[in-house]
């Protein structure tokens, strides 16, 4: 990859970075951000960074190992998205916050943990699917890692347990987009919940994954 390559991929990373941050997506030092790079190593957003004032000079970089390499040491849950995309060859960036209603959904007793939001919306289908909960683990633990991987092979989307949703994309673009999807469905679910609604049917999620396959 040619240093101009990965000088706009940065910049991707602090613009989009931003974006989530003002629009209160992410708040503090909470959420991270990564893109895998054509030499096999990562970009990824630094550990007690805000996202929303990230400089490009500073961002992680690692080796296709996952060993820091240069800018500042990587975001403390970095093995979130190694064991993401050691399930994902497919997946180019993931994206991980703390938004407040995808949280808030993580912290219900009653939700089904093998898809914790149903198919309330065709957009919702399309970018995220099915979005099963990871059990709870004390934040920075490397059993994180192992739980998330159990899941990653099969989903592009996990819910962690009173903590927040991780999201692998095809593109950095596509996995802010499904990331914000899942943030407005969840809000849509809450100001639902308990009013019986109405979701697509079986049949109509079939169509919708068959015709807009996600990665």
């Amino acid at each position: 990859m040619s240093r101009h390559d990965e000088t706009r991929l940065r910049d991707q990373i602090v613009t989009l970075g931003k974006s989530l941050f003002d629009r209160g997506l992410t708040m503090g030092s909470s959420g991270n951000i990564s893109l895998r790079l054509d030499d096999g190593g990562w970009l990824m957003t630094p550990t007690n960074a805000c996202l929303g004032r990230l400089d490009p000079a500073r961002i992680s970089r690692l080796d296709g190992e996952g060993r820091w390499q240069d800018g500042d040491r990587p975001t403390k849950e970095h093995f979130l998205h190694m064991a993401m995309y050691a399930e994902r060859p497919q997946s180019e960036a993931i994206v991980h916050l703390h938004s407040t209603h995808s949280v808030a959904v993580s912290c219900l007793p009653d939700i089904d943990p093998c898809d914790c939001i149903p198919p309330l919306t065709a957009y919702y289908v399309m970018r995220v699917g099915k979005l099963p909960l990871v059990p709870y683990h004390l934040p920075g633990d490397p059993e994180l890692g192992d739980a998330v991987r159990g899941l990653a092979g099969q989903h592009s989307a996990v819910l962690l347990a009173n903590h927040g949703p991780v999201v692998a994309g095809k593109s950095l673009e596509a996995a802010v987009y499904a990331t914000e999807e899942l943030e407005e469905t969840a809000k849509l679910y809450l100001l639902l919940h308990g009013r019986n609604p109405r979701a697509l049917t079986p049949e109509q999620v079939a169509e919708l994954e068959a015709r807009f396959p996600r990665d």
